[in-house]
């Protein structure tokens, strides 16, 4: 089935599309949100930023997805996830309020990251609970469409959001005053979700009461011992590590470039910081345009060549294609290097997506996933700190640049080395690619 003909199928419960409509208001305001924060740690034309900044401000982005990953399912089981999804939005309406507020009032900018954690927080909860809420609302025969459609076109609405951001950003200035508009407008927004969610029963989407259920503190307390336990599970099935592996290792070069790409548009491309921001832009609608491609050509792919064959192709592509189309440093070469990398990063997750549900045991699915989360945002992270003591003043350097693509083609070869060939993995792996997203997680 299509991607169209999919969401017209599930689009037919009516508390599915009170959940969808509530995931779509969100996740629109999540892009304005992530534009703004993009917009001051990188481009504001009020400071100069460094690696260094760029690696702080990438941190505050994505560290609350790897360190509260695993522990929010704790609370995500015992509390009403209904009353999460109404509550959440306007616990984080009044962070973006408070936010805006220290913008204004020229606050310390430590005190807006910490502000901006704290929304990010929430809204890991926020995200999770939509996770959990979908097989609530949607028969068990269609859970397998929904998880496929619903966080695809929740990215939809999270680039038209920055799209927004975009725009107010141009209307109203890139200084603080600027930024702290788009902080309002997210929150107002994100608010207009809570008023959807009001519509559900409140014990429409769960938990059911269990009385085996472990106490919140004990409970707590068993989650690293039971990643060790995903993890002792995972080296046990090799295509499902490998999957893993090539994720992050598409994860961390993609953090290298993302570096580079913004000291590069900040000080080597552009001379304001107003024309850096649209330089960076222009990289990220490619990739979003990349991303997209990815979901039609994948599941073909696949069921062609086979999961275990299309991810080291899409591994060498991007690095000798990124270093083909960035070793002149060049803008152009740079944003047609984000639709390479959207292309092949989005197929390589895909691919480990279903390598992942096809080979761990449902057992250690859940565990399995909040590892694969911690790796696909950790790795992101750590790679944009390591940029940070690599890259020049300007962002120029081939030795980054040769890195990164070592580092793609160095990670097919290993992915090749560990995973098993699959005699039937092109028509295993034909079905699962259909889902272009892992349905634990609304991430």
């Amino acid at each position: 089935m299509s991607f169209v003909s999919d969401l017209r199928v599930v689009l037919e419960g009516r508390d599915f599309r009170r959940l969808f409509g509530t995931r779509l208001v969100s996740q629109f305001s999540d892009g304005i949100f992530q534009f703004a924060v993009t917009g001051f740690a990188f481009f504001s034309p009020e400071k100069s930023t460094s690696a260094a900044e760029i690696a702080t401000g990438l941190a505050v982005l994505f560290l609350p997805y790897s360190i509260l990953g695993p522990f929010v399912g704790v609370f995500i089981d015992r509390w009403s996830r209904r009353q999460i999804l109404v509550i959440a939005p306007l616990v984080r309406g009044a962070l973006l309020l408070l936010t805006a507020a220290l913008l204004v009032t020229g606050a310390p900018d430590a005190l807006f990251y910490a502000a901006a954690l704290a929304v990010l927080g929430v809204n890991r909860f926020f995200l999770a609970a939509l996770g959990a809420s979908l097989p609530h609302v949607v028969p068990a025969e269609r859970l397998l469409v929904a998880n496929a459609v619903t966080p695809t076109s929740g990215t939809v609405l999270t680039f038209l959001g920055a799209g927004l951001g975009f725009l107010l950003h141009a209307l109203f200035g890139g200084d603080h005053r600027g930024t702290a508009v788009l902080m309002v407008t997210s929150g107002l927004i994100f608010g207009l979700s809570a008023l959807i969610a009001r519509t559900m029963e409140r014990q429409l989407l769960g938990p059911a009461y269990d009385p085996g259920m472990p106490q919140t503190r004990e409970a707590l307390r068993n989650v690293l011992s039971g990643l060790a336990d995903g993890a002792r599970h995972l080296v046990h099935h090799r295509a499902a590590a490998a999957a893993l592996g090539a994720m992050a290792t598409h994860r961390f070069m993609y953090g290298m470039c993302t570096a580079m790409l913004m000291m590069l548009s900040r000080y080597y491309f552009a001379d304001s910081a107003e024309n850096a921001l649209a330089a960076v832009s222009l990289v990220v609608a490619t990739s979003g345009v990349g991303y997209f491609v990815a979901i039609l050509v994948t599941p073909w792919a696949t069921e062609r060549f086979g999961i275990e064959t299309w991810i080291p192709i899409m591994l060498v592509s991007a690095g000798l294609l990124t270093f083909a189309l960035c070793v002149p440093f060049q803008q152009w070469g740079f944003a047609v290097g984000g639709f390479v990398l959207g292309v092949a990063g989005q197929s390589i997750k895909i691919c480990a997506d279903t390598s992942v549900q096809r080979d761990v045991e449902d057992a250690y699915l859940g565990r399995a996933f909040s590892i694969y989360d911690m790796l696909f945002n950790g790795t992101y992270v750590l790679a944009a700190a390591l940029a940070a003591t690599l890259l020049p003043a300007n962002g120029r350097s081939l030795t980054v640049l040769v890195i990164i693509t070592a580092g793609y083609v160095g990670g097919a070869v290993l992915y090749r080395m560990i995973t098993p060939r699959r005699p039937g993995g092109r028509a295993s792996a034909t079905v699962a690619a259909q889902q272009t997203v892992k349905p634990h997680s609304g991430v």
